[in-house]
């Protein structure tokens, strides 16, 4: 497996590992642990994607994107 592919599963894990127990110390429910665990990190990523789309599209702080490079990328 190539390194950058198992660099995101690894990260992916950790970040499931951390919901869930995050969510278990603010419940103490292990149901709701699990359910909150498996759920934010996927809305993370939708909440992530829009971000970079948003910071791609104003170009604050630094040079702007070109669309057709942005749509390559992502």
């Amino acid at each position: 497996m190539p390194r950058p592919a198992l660099k995101t599963l690894t990260y992916s894990a950790m970040h499931f590992a951390v919901a869930i127990s995050v969510a278990f110390a603010l419940t103490g429910s292990w149901h709701a642990a699990l359910a909150i665990g498996m759920i934010e990190p996927l809305v993370q990523t939708v909440a992530y994607t829009l971000h970079e789309r948003a910071w791609e599209r104003i170009g604050i702080g630094g040079r702007r994107v070109p669309e057709a490079a942005a749509e390559a990328v992502g």
